[in-house]
């Protein structure tokens, strides 16, 4: 093994030289996850929704009540009052409102009457979230008008207690575990392919295999750094991230403990695929240009930015024998649930078994070009 531990040590040492390497592929994580986490984490408000109504009875009046409550409340929206039903429409087409609610001239009076009174909601469909947003709060609006003046002693109706197991996990959270495995992935790729490529185009590779060394042990050299190196992206960045994040007790001795485990087996199972795929690339360009496809590839369907459950039957596939799913849902294990090993045992070994198969399918293609 002495041989190989030369090979680290002097792989180490150029990588030491490198500190903008270091810090270039923790940028990139960081940014996902502050940026991501915050884009798509909050919840929308403010939209515009112009109110129309062409009643002006007292039913109306409380309909328009009830919105305003809701926009001074949770302020999900902002009213403005239209005269004009097709001036609104106008204003919804070009974008200066998100939706129209329109209360028609016979509201109060089939109101009053009890017979199914009717309002509509004119929303803007291209976004599908606003569209969402809108439809879900005038529900809330009408079935709030539909309420009885004072509630039965004994409700007549059934009710739904949600008990949340844990506590709120906002989306920068839950971004978390996917920027860890990101920043892991940035490391593999400058730190190990393109490196390694680089390193083949000139001559390096043909030169340790006049010195004693064997295949196994280029190999083993190749990977064991690239898994130092990866190491140290994903745990500065699972402590740090953690941390941005709001992470409950994220400085947590144990849970930090657990999270290197998982970080060294998804480096070396990351790595492992890479030095396969480069193990018979001889051009310095391949990498780079499959960076791009790797990233979405891998990341996308594990389950980082959206839950698989709603990924179609061949994606789900491909999420099946991804090791980004696996080191995804053992960093949500730990930094979300904080369980313990007994709740990622199948991840880790699915990582190490991953990661020894493509490391001994890159030994057996490794062979020499000179």
């Amino acid at each position: 093994m002495h041989r190989t531990w030369a090979m680290i040590e002097r792989e180490l040492r150029r990588f030491r030289r490198s500190p903008m390497l270091i810090v270039m592929s923790m940028v990139f994580p960081f940014l996902q996850l502050i940026v991501l986490g915050y884009a798509f984490g909050g919840n929308v408000k403010h939209l515009v929704l112009a109110v129309v109504d062409q009643d002006h009875g007292v039913p109306a009046i409380r309909v328009r009540e009830l919105a305003g409550a809701l926009s001074s409340g949770t302020a999900t929206v902002d009213l403005v009052e239209y005269a004009d039903p097709g001036r609104a429409l106008g204003d919804l087409r070009v974008g200066r409102v998100n939706g129209v609610l329109t209360i028609p001239p016979d509201f109060s009076r089939r109101a009053l009457a009890h017979q199914a009174p009717r309002v509509a909601l004119i929303s803007d469909n291209t976004d599908t979230f606003v569209s969402a947003t809108m439809s879900a709060t005038v529900n809330g609006l009408v079935a709030a008008f539909n309420a009885p003046p004072a509630a039965p002693r004994v409700p007549a109706t059934a009710t739904l207690d949600v008990v949340e197991v844990y506590p709120y996990v906002p989306y920068i959270q839950y971004l978390l575990p996917g920027s860890i495995t990101m920043s892991i992935f940035m490391m593999v790729m400058i730190g190990g392919g393109i490196i390694f490529i680089d390193d083949k185009a000139r001559g390096l590779h043909e030169g340790y295999l006049v010195t004693p060394i064997k295949k196994v042990e280029l190999i083993a050299g190749f990977n064991i750094s690239g898994t130092i190196k990866a190491v140290i992206a994903g745990g500065v960045v699972m402590v740090i991230g953690s941390m941005i994040a709001g992470v409950p007790d994220a400085l947590d001795v144990m849970r930090i403990m657990r999270g290197l485990v998982v970080v060294v087996c998804a480096a070396f199972a990351l790595i492992s695929l890479m030095f396969l795929l480069m193990v018979r690339v001889t051009d310095p360009l391949m990498p780079r240009a499959m960076f791009g496809l790797l990233n979405t590839v891998l990341y996308f369907p594990s389950g980082a930015v959206y839950p698989q459950q709603g990924f179609p039957g061949w994606m789900k596939v491909i999420a099946a024998v991804d090791p980004f799913t696996y080191a995804v849902h053992a960093f949500k294990s730990l930094l979300l649930k904080n369980t313990g090993f007994d709740a990622i045992a199948f991840d880790l070994a699915y990582l190490i078994v991953f990661s020894a198969v493509c490391m001994t399918a890159a030994t057996m293609l490794f062979k020499r070009t000179l």
